[in-house]
């Protein structure tokens, strides 16, 4: 008759639930209140407080050995098969919490996910058992077998008892083929972490088909709660225990509590099933209560009708979890509350002036200044582009001209030969190295403006919290922009049409290119005189008013130096080369004053005196040519006067204007604008990447904001439980 009255009841109850979305007013609230419970214990979870506010809020922790029936006892009390199984292979990989609560239809849900279980139909179930298994195996780390990253499940239904179980991995005692090395001390661990909770109720499965003596979840129970004074404890598979013992005494001395050292709150043996996978609940529900009737141990008295059957463990463990949550919620949220107090205070002591910004609200902050200092990209000005890629272009390329076009060229007898090799050289180098060293310089341009619109920008009280993040996305945005290469065909094209040309056309273009020529030699001649004084070291100014001397090498360079500048004032139209009788003589010279030098010692001072020799005379010609405009219309006819150099420089300027021209419109057309899409990519990818946020948003402050925002959060969430809580009573 009760259970008769008991099936009506559940009836009645699951007909009212489907009834309208309102229910009953006290069932809605026990429904809200199992959910905002879990909630605190998601967020806790991922809580790392530096101010030991731990967490003690209870939860149901399922432990037990190995295949002791831990799962299927977690399973009964949820009424659905919703775990993977295996056969003796360990299973359960990663702690994961179930949230267990009554409603009108059997459901189970993740609690990052909006699919909706129904565990009524199989596949949904089948489909259920193969996310479990793709998120345990997911959260395992590589070289690992087990992970402590909790899995969240919510699991709905008529008439299921409300509470929260954590299912740990099972404690195993040998390290098999196939598992980590540290298997057995991990799974240790994660047992240890979450049973030292003071207020966690510890659920003790013990397989009753085998051995007492060879449990090993027993004594590690004992040593975390040693009065028993929140464990409970169940012995699993009696079936199988009551047909194989030759004494069921010792089942009832272990229901009692005097077999095992450790003590317990209740005691209660239960079967779940007869060891089939494809066994459903309902099936063994009936099998579990056809046992216990018929069983001897109940009907002689060696266990008590209220220690039996998943159902009654269901009842006693869910008073056990509501009791231990309203003697001690409080507590915790006055903890939290202090904890509270103690991060405001700091923010208030360090960050008086600051907002209270986390690492996802900074990166947000942080987004859009890059987005506005790559906007700002786009607003240089043509002249300022031009005017720096010319630069740069001309500082990449200036010596290849002067030492590899120009000072061959200049070697050369007469006019005709001069403008030959000229070409000749100008063609080879537009060919093979041109357009590729003006598209470096336009990248490293591009490279180089955004970083300056960074550090500008940073110079606006930017937060210098955003550096490694805006590091990182430059680097990140530079790293996947990939400049446009078909440019380059056409800007040789260009390059070779400009070179080509030798029109100067008016007098103010042939006098640029005389500046343009003066400026370039003399900063040749600058940097060929340092290199000379380095050679024969300080003079006698020097010498005397710095108090140094010249070291024996250098005495013997200024020697050599005197001897080939008295050849030079002799020959001031002398080749590049001294020839090998030039050599012997002025090597004879310098022995018959004491000075023993070695011909090569003599050809490289020589090619630093003759180079400046040659510059200090090309920028002789170059003033005379400032007065030859008028010879070059009339193409150096009848003329003493040829300025076929200035001519070369004034191509070489009007190549790098129009190259810097091209470059910029290439630049500000394309170029800007990929990059500005390519940092935008990157910041939605590092956006998704927590991993990454974590890495390059850091410090205190970071820190002390996430703690604060969890923290506020947990104290919400626990008064309004705690309010809930007040209103059930």
């Amino acid at each position: 008759m009760l259970e008769r009255l008991e099936k009506e009841n559940k009836e009645l109850r699951k007909v009212v639930l489907q009834k309208d979305d309102k229910g009953i007013h006290q069932r809605k609230v026990k429904k809200s209140l199992i959910d905002l419970y879990s909630e605190v214990l998601d967020i806790l979870s991922d809580y790392d407080s530096n101010y030991n506010t731990q967490d003690h809020l209870p939860r149901v922790v399922v432990v037990g050995d190995q295949s002791a029936g831990k799962t299927s006892v977690l399973e009964m009390i949820a009424q659905a098969r919703i775990f993977p199984r295996g056969s003796g292979e360990m299973m359960t990989r990663s702690p994961v919490k179930v949230t267990l609560s009554e409603g009108p239809h059997h459901v189970a849900m993740f609690k990052d996910s909006g699919r909706e279980f129904d565990l009524t139909k199989e596949e949904d179930l089948a489909a259920l058992r193969h996310e479990i298994e793709l998120r345990m195996r997911k959260s395992v780390k590589d070289g690992q077998t087990v992970s402590t990253e909790t899995i969240s499940l919510s699991v709905k239904g008529p008439g299921i008892q409300r509470m929260v179980l954590v299912d740990l991995p099972g404690v195993i005692s040998t390290v098999t083929a196939g598992m980590a090395a540290d298997t057995k001390e991990t799974i240790f661990s994660i047992s240890r972490a979450y049973m030292q909770n003071p207020n966690a109720i510890i659920l003790c499965i013990q397989d009753g088909s085998v051995d007492a003596e060879r449990s090993i979840v027993t004594d590690l129970v004992s040593q975390m709660d040693p009065q028993g004074k929140r464990t409970i404890f169940v012995l699993t598979k009696v079936d199988l225990a009551e047909k194989n013992l030759s004494s069921p005494s010792r089942i009832q001395q272990i229901v009692e509590g005097k077999l095992f050292p450790m003590k317990a709150l209740g005691y209660f043996a239960v079967v779940t099933g007869k060891g089939s996978a494809g066994e459903s609940i309902d099936s063994i529900k009936d099998y579990e209560e056809d046992f216990f009737q018929g069983s001897r141990l109940l009907r002689d008295g060696m266990l008590k009708a209220h220690q039996v059957t998943t159902k009654n463990l269901s009842l006693a463990v869910s008073d056990c979890f509501w009791k231990m949550v309203r003697e001690s919620v409080e507590q915790q949220a006055d903890a939290f509350k202090a904890s509270r107090f103690n991060l405001e205070t700091e923010w208030k002591n360090n960050y008086p002036r600051l907002r209270e910004l986390d690492r996802n609200e900074l990166f947000e902050k942080a987004k859009n200044e890059i987005l506005d200092e790559v906007i700002s990209l786009s607003q240089v000005t043509p002249k300022h582009w031009e005017s720096i890629l010319q630069k740069k272009l001309w500082e990449r390329v200036s010596t290849h001209v002067i030492e590899n076009i120009y000072l061959p060229a200049a070697q050369t007898m007469d006019s005709g030969t001069f403008n030959t090799t000229v070409d000749i050289k100008l063609k080879q180098w537009t060919d093979k190295q041109l357009p590729h060293k003006a598209l470096e310089v336009a990248w490293e341009t591009l490279q180089e403006e955004f970083a300056r619109f960074m550090a500008e920008y940073k110079g606006k009280d930017q937060d210098d919290i955003f550096d490694k993040l805006k590091e990182a996305v430059k680097d990140e945005s530079i790293k996947r922009h990939k400049w446009n290469e078909r440019a380059m065909d056409s800007l040789r094209v260009i390059q070779h049409n400009a070179l080509e040309d030798r029109s100067i056309t008016d007098k103010p273009q042939w006098d640029a290119a005389i500046q343009f020529m003066e400026e370039t030699l003399q900063s040749r001649l600058k940097d060929t005189e340092s290199v000379i004084h380095d050679m024969v070291g300080p003079d006698w100014k020097e010498r005397w008013m710095h108090w140094t001397n010249r070291t024996g090498d250098q005495h013997i360079r200024n020697e050599t130096k005197n001897e080939l500048e008295r050849l030079l004032k002799l020959q001031e139209d002398h080749t590049a080369y001294l020839a090998n009788d030039e050599v012997t003589t002025v090597r004879k010279n310098l022995e018959s004053r004491g000075v023993d030098v070695d011909p090569v010692l003599i050809k490289d001072t020589w090619h630093q005196l003759y180079r400046r020799h040659f510059l200090q005379k090309a920028l002789a010609h170059c003033n005379l040519c400032r007065r030859g405009f008028y010879y070059y219309q009339r193409h150096f006819v009848d003329s003493e006067l040829e300025c076929n150099d200035i001519v070369l420089f004034w191509r070489i300027q009007r190549m790098l204007v129009i190259t810097a021209n091209t470059l910029r419109q290439q630049l500000t057309n394309t170029e800007v604008r990929r990059l500005e899409k390519n940092v935008k990519e990157v910041l939605e990818d590092f956006g998704e990447d927590t991993e990454k946020k974590t890495q390059l948003i850091t410090g205190r402050r970071v820190q002390l904001a996430e703690d604060l925002k969890k923290v506020r959060e947990i104290q919400e969430k626990l008064e309004a439980f705690i309010e809930a809580l007040h209103k059930e009573k």
